[in-house]
């Protein structure tokens, strides 16, 4: 035992500390002349006498009570107990260190030193927030909220006067931080036997203590009377006196029958503070009198110096002591409980049910006819805390990047990819898939799962395409508000995106119309008669080599250095963005108006989701980083051919300041209620097509080592799954550990040879009725892409999306010829039609092959050149005889190499609808040449991507848009026509 238990022992036997001012934090309260507690002097017992101070005698022990020896050692005993408990929590958690939390409001200096000095002698850090003496129930109130959302405090006591102890200040405490034991659950839970699962009153718990090992009473029968003591302290003491096997009764000072209950009573129990006209004689010789206020909560107690010989006497000291000593233990208790619910568990998750229709009904009406969770209820189910959510209406909310730092410890769960076969225009169920997947796996195997999406772009929602939250019943509800604007994070990437290009043009306005000296006063302003560069011109500053920080000392050759960008608007590549399918704005021409003075240049629109902003997002794994890789981007080069970033148009902080929010993955659920992220939505063919980093590592940590995240990665494995290898992963540093590949029928039929497919107009019959050489024929482009998976080394789970007109003989051709081309398993699936219980077989299948050693290499080493890393992709994977390069793509390679990007990964830009350059290529099109016509650069992201053949990367819309069938009820407010 420490220094500390002396020392306490002292400051129970001198008088209260002198008043000083009121204070926050593990600071003395001041100290007041009313309310709350004694003040100068001694303390007023509760047998009305007065506490004695320094150098006054005290009363002995009667021969029958306790020594305070024997009351020394039950503390020490509690006290090293606990420090024992929590050195075996800190081996396996080192960082961990329970924080308490006492409210105080008034003047009990003595108290505050007493649970600081036991705290610390535990191995516990100990918060005081301390009040005035007349604070309100509404303050105080407030102050427990606050503490109740602090992950970083553990537990919390109050020491407030006895008229603030309202139920409804009591029952504001979290039931699981209350370590006295006051609140109606802690006390229902004790009541019910259920001691084990909540907090005891540590003054009841003293009581029982010191009855028992201080003065060794046998409880078992005897009369126990309670005077005095009310709200949770009594009920507490009932109920564990009921559980000694006593006969209790509790009674109040002014009951007519108090002094024939005292003469029968072998035990009697003050809590409160004894009347004046009740005399002590009323009080049986040999009884066995404890003391105790009812200002239990924070451990004050009173008791006199009685001139009676009693059987047995508790003082003051005995509770105060004890009673911190066991509030100290409940503390531990609360820190053990809290650290199990950071570790890794089996969700407690209520998943909803499904009650499937034949014919199955559109996506829109089935949505609506699944009510969904709380958001904060899921939330709470699968382990985040109450300060990682920043809720969205009813069903949204974005999570913080918070938890990673408290879940760093955590193991991994599995990671799982879903990628496809080269799809037909209409797509093939991946995101289907995806939550087929994790509604299995959850709702079905009782497996933690996580499902990681895009965010679709509102473009196609309203084109042709629809939306992307999955089908039938395997969706992401509401899949209303999963296809719209959601949280907005698409808005914010428009914004940041739009503000640097207006950047870009403003800039070169004013270089071409002001002087050096003009532009720089207006770069660097007078302000209150002082100029200073801001922190990012400082950055600048550095970038030049110019070591100055005095905006007066700059040279002219300097100012000038420092004014001028010099941009060449031949290479701005940053163009704006709308989230909007417009083909009218592929080429526009900008700065027309009379005061841009003729700097009109040529331009173009790009969809919101083609930004480098949004790859960043999706790339980033933390707020700094984000901000480091928005600051990167190169948005055009000088006339010396050097490049030019954000960071030097000093555009960067308010970038990072439009992003802060979209950074948060957004947490939703599937139609059975399981969780997702919806995160990020970079397209595939002009960029990586896969959710966010931030959103895997999350779910990862999450799920626990036993779970599964499965993340979608767009159009065929060709496209999304080697960028998700070779561009995600060298991002994540995230290991996959099964690739779960989707084909449908349809598509095979197509790669067979079958007639063209195409959006808005009914298939042919080939694709209605059976044609097993078609689908065999069609295998060839299903079994190159699970060659492609197989040069990663990871295991490859084939699931066929089973539609209503494909036949057992189709299915089961696909089945096996997918495992003759050496898939780990092939398995049919049927959850569009009844949702994660169709996809069983497929979720025990990525759970066995899950199992198995993934051998996980990247394609290419990024240290070779560019041509070289473009080639590697075009030979290995689309099956290209060579690469033709355009001068203007060879020129761009020379650029970005002279410039210092020749390191990075290759993003390539290509049709989606077939392994070569050309859509109208089907199945495995071989001995062909990939031309590459450009090569650009995001240097944020951290990419190369050359664009194959005429990539577009602002999509039209079609004669019929999808817009026609979208409305709005207007007495009900619900979306009609989204699918």
């Amino acid at each position: 035992m420490g220094t500390r238990l002396p020392l306490v022992l002292r400051q129970l036997r001198r008088p209260p500390q002198p008043p000083g001012p009121p204070r926050r934090l593990r600071v003395p309260c001041r100290a007041s002349s009313g309310g709350g507690g004694g003040g100068g002097g001694g303390r007023e017992g509760l047998l009305g006498q007065r506490r004695p101070q320094d150098g006054q005698a005290r009363s002995s022990c009667s021969p029958g009570g306790r020594t305070p020896a024997a009351r020394d050692s039950i503390v020490r005993e509690v006290i090293q107990n606990s420090k024992e408990v929590l050195s075996l929590l800190q081996e396996k958690n080192p960082a961990f260190k329970p924080v308490l939390a006492i409210i105080q409001a008034g003047d009990d200096n003595l108290m505050q030193e007493i649970n600081q000095n036991l705290a610390e002698e535990a191995g516990l850090n100990i918060t005081h927030i301390c009040l005035p003496p007349d604070s309100s129930e509404a303050e105080i109130i407030d102050e427990i909220l606050k503490i109740n959302e602090d992950t970083r405090v553990h537990g919390l006591a109050l020491q407030i006067s006895e008229n603030l102890f309202s139920n409804k200040v009591l029952n504001a405490l979290k039931p699981e931080k209350d370590v006295d034991g006051v609140t109606d659950i802690n006390l229902g839970k004790l009541v019910r036997g259920d001691a084990h699962e909540c907090f005891v009153s540590p003054v009841a718990k003293a009581v029982i203590e010191l009855l028992e090992k201080s003065v060794g009473v046998n409880l078992d029968g005897k009369k126990i009377l309670v005077v005095g003591a009310h709200g949770s302290l009594e009920a507490a003491l009932q109920c564990l006196f009921q559980r000694k096997g006593s006969m209790t009764m509790s009674i109040q000072w002014k009951t007519r029958q108090l002094q024939s209950k005292l003469h029968e009573a072998d035990i009697v129990v003050l809590g409160s503070p004894k009347p004046e006209e009740i005399p002590l004689t009323w009080i049986q010789p040999g009884t066995t009198v404890l003391n105790c206020s009812h200002d239990f909560l924070s451990g004050k107690v009173g008791c006199g110096s009685p001139r009676i010989h009693f059987g047995g006497l508790i003082e003051e000291d005995d509770v105060i002591l004890l009673a911190a000593a066991l509030r100290i233990q409940n503390m531990v208790s609360s820190g053990r409980r809290w650290l199990r619910e950071q570790q890794h568990r089996r969700w407690r998750l209520h998943c909803l049910k499904l009650q499937p229709l034949s014919p199955v009904p559109s996506d829109i009406e089935i949505s609506r006819g699944q009510t969904p969770k709380a958001v904060d209820v899921l939330a709470k189910e699968i382990g985040l805390l109450a300060d990682e959510i920043e809720i969205y209406g009813k069903s949204k909310a974005k999570v913080r990047l918070s938890v990673l730092e408290r879940l760093k410890d955590q193991a991994d769960g599995k990671y799982v990819l879903v990628a496809g076969i080269t799809p037909t225009p209409l797509g093939e169920g991946k995101s289907t898939v995806t939550i087929g997947l994790v509604q299995a796996l959850t709702a079905h195997l009782n497996v933690n799962s996580f499902a990681c999406l895009r965010q679709p772009s509102q473009g196609p929602t309203f084109g042709v395409k629809g939306g992307a939250a999955g089908g039938g019943y395997a969706q992401v509800i509401p899949m209303e508000e999963f296809n719209l604007h959601l949280t907005g994070d698409i808005h914010a990437i428009t914004a940041a995106n739009n503000l640097l290009a207006a950047a870009i043009d403003t800039r070169i306005l004013h270089e071409n119309t002001q002087t050096d000296k003009a532009l720089y006063n207006r770069l660097v302003p007078l302000v209150n008669g002082v100029r200073e560069f801001s922190e990012i011109q400082l950055a600048r500053l550095k970038k030049l080599g110019i070591n100055k920080t005095d905006p007066s000392t700059l040279t002219e050759e300097e100012v000038s250095k420092f004014a001028r960008l010099d941009i060449d608007p031949s290479t701005i590549t940053w163009q704006r963005v709308l989230d909007t399918n417009d083909r009218f704005l592929r080429k526009i021409t900008i700065g027309q108006g009379n005061t841009e003075k003729g700097h009109y240049r040529q331009a173009q629109f790009d969809i919101a989701v083609a930004s480098e902003i949004m790859a960043v997002l999706a790339l980033t794994d933390s707020l700094a980083d984000m901000k480091a890789r928005l600051g990167r981007m190169v948005v055009a080069s000088d006339k010396s051919g050097q490049p030019v970033t954000a960071d030097d148009l000093g555009v960067t902080g308010a970038l990072t300041v439009l992003m802060k929010d979209a950074i948060k993955p957004n947490l939703m659920q599937t139609l059975e209620g399981t969780p997702v992220f919806v995160h990020a939505g970079p397209f595939a063919n002009i960029a990586h097509g896969n959710s966010s980093v931030l959103a895997d590592k999350i779910a990862l940590k999450l799920v626990g080592e036993e779970g599964f995240v499965v993340t979608e990665a767009g159009f065929g494995a060709d496209i999304g799954m080697e960028k998700f290898f070779n561009i995600k992963c060298r991002a994540s540093g995230l290991v996959p550990n099964v690739v779960v590949l989707v084909a449908t029928v349809r598509a095979l039929k197509m790669h067979g040879g079958g007639p063209s497919v195409t959006a808005g107009v009914p298939l042919k019959k080939e694709y209605t009725e059976e044609n097993i050489q078609l689908v065999a024929d069609g295998c060839c482009n299903l079994q190159k892409q699970i060659q492609i998976t197989q040069l990663f080394g990871v295991p490859v789970v084939v699931a066929l999306n089973v539609f209503k007109t494909d036949t057992r003989a189709e299915i089961d051709l696909v089945c096996e010829l997918a495992k003759r081309a050496g898939a780990f398993d092939a398995v049919p699936c049927y959850h569009w039609s009844v949702g994660g219980k169709g996809s069983v077989d497929l979720a025990r299948a990525v759970r066995e092959a899950a199992s198995k050693r993934s051998r996980f290499q990247f394609l290419y080493d990024v240290q070779v050149p560019i041509v070289d890393k473009i080639r590697t992709i075009a030979q290995a994977v689309y099956g290209a005889k060579d690469i033709e390069l355009s001068p203007e793509a060879q020129a761009k390679i020379d650029r970005y190499t002279q410039q210092g990007f020749g390191n990075l990964p290759i993003c390539m830009a290509k049709t989606h609808l077939s392994l070569s350059h050309q859509p109208d290529k089907k199945g495995v099109p071989r001995d062909f040449i990939l031309p590459i016509s450009d090569v650009r650069a995001s240097i944020g992201a951290g990419f190369i991507y050359p664009l194959v053949g005429t990539m577009s990367t602002m999509p039209g819309l079609p004669t019929r848009p999808c817009f026609y069938d979208i409305d709005l009820d207007t007495e009900t407010e619900q979306v009609k026509g989204l699918f």
